[in-house]
C-alpha cells in the first residue's frame, strides 16, 4: 500500500534521474543567475553616474573608472564608519560566543530544577518579532544615557537564544564521561568549561562566529535608531545617508555597497565549510 504522506512528485527523485552533466549544468546556470545582482553592483561602481542609469544598461562598462571610490572616501567618513563596524561586529561576536557556549553548556550538561522549561521559554522568545521590542529597547537605552555610544551598539546583542540553542545542541553530543573524569581529577566547573567545553566546541563556535559577525556587520535598523551623529554610524547606516531626496548618485551608492559587501564576500569564500556545517550542527546526537 502506498504511503499517503509521501508526495506524488519528488524534485529530488526527478533530479536523481538526470545525468550528472545536466545536473551540474543546471546548478552552474542557477549560480550565475544568483551572482547577477553582485555583478551589477560591482560594474555599477565602475561606471559614471550617467551610464549607471542608462537604458538599455551596459553589462560590460566601456570606460571603467575608480573615481566613484575616490569620491566616496572624500565625501563620506568611510574610515570612521569602517572602524565602527569592525569594532562593534568583533566585540559582539567574541562575547556572544562566550555567553552562548556558557548557556549551551548549562542547558546541555548541568542538572537543575526546571532546566527544560527555562530552556524552551528562552528559545520561545525567538518567535517574538524583533521590531516589537524596538521601542522598549530604545527607551531603556535613553534612560541609561547610551544614545550615540558604543554601549548602545554592543550591549543589546551580547547574548541571544539562537546561540544558546545551537551550542546546546552541539554540546549535548559531547560524552559526559569527559566531564566526570575532569571532576574526579579536581577540575572546577570553570576549568571544565575553558579546558574541555570551549576547545571541543570549536566547530560550532566557528559556525556561530560567521553568523554573528555577518549579522552585526549588516545590521541597519538598530544602529540607525540609537545613533544620530555621523561619527557613530556603522557602514550600512552611513551608506544609506548617501541617498538624497531629489538627486542620487547611484554610481557612488554602488561603490559604497561594493566596499561594504566585500568583507562578507571574503568571509563567505574562506568560511564556506562553516556555512555548510551550520545546516547540520547538532543534528546528530551521541
Amino acid at each position: 500500500m502506498a504511503n499517503p504522506y509521501r508526495p506524488a512528485f519528488s524534485l529530488r527523485k526527478q533530479f536523481s534521474r538526470l545525468p550528472k552533466v545536466v545536473v551540474y549544468l543546471l546548478l552552474f546556470v542557477w549560480a550565475l543567475i544568483s551572482l547577477v545582482p553582485i555583478y551589477w553592483m560591482v560594474i555599477g561602481s565602475l561606471k559614471t553616474p550617467s551610464l549607471a542609469i542608462a537604458i538599455p544598461p551596459e553589462w560590460i562598462p566601456s570606460k571603467a573608472t575608480f573615481a566613484n571610490f575616490r569620491s566616496l572616501f572624500m565625501a563620506a567618513k568611510m574610515g570612521r564608519w569602517t572602524i565602527n563596524s569592525l569594532l562593534v561586529s568583533s566585540v559582539v561576536t567574541g562575547i556572544y560566543l562566550i555567553t552562548s557556549s556558557m548557556a549551551g553548556y548549562a542547558f546541555a550538561k548541568k542538572q537543575f530544577h526546571g532546566r527544560n522549561l527555562i530552556f524552551w521559554l528562552y528559545i520561545s522568545t525567538m518567535l517574538v518579532p524583533w521590531f516589537v521590542l524596538l521601542v522598549t529597547s530604545y527607551t531603556v537605552i535613553v534612560d541609561l544615557g547610551w544614545v550615540n555610544t558604543y554601549w548602545a551598539l554592543i550591549v543589546p546583542d551580547l547574548a541571544g537564544p539562537f546561540g544558546a540553542f545551537m551550542m546546546r545542541q552541539f554540546i549535548q553530543s559531547l560524552p559526559s564521561e569527559l566531564f566526570d573524569a575532569a571532576r574526579i581529577d579536581g577540575c572546577s566547573e570553570w576549568g571544565i568549561f575553558w579546558r574541555i567545553v570551549f576547545p571541543l566546541s570549536a566547530p560550532a563556535l566557528g559556525v556561530l562566529a560567521v553568523f554573528s559577525f555577518s549579522s552585526e556587520w549588516n545590521s541597519f535598523i538598530w544602529p540607525l535608531t540609537v545613533t544620530t551623529r555621523d561619527k557613530m554610524w556603522t557602514l550600512p547606516v552611513g551608506l544609506a545617508s548617501l541617498q538624497h531626496v531629489k538627486v542620487t548618485n547611484f554610481s557612488l551608492l554602488m561603490a559604497g555597497a561594493t566596499y561594504t559587501a566585500l568583507p562578507m564576500i571574503l568571509i563567505f569564500l574562506f568560511a564556506q565549510k562553516y556555512f555548510l556545517k551550520g545546516i547540520t550542527v547538532g543534528a546528530v546526537k551521541g
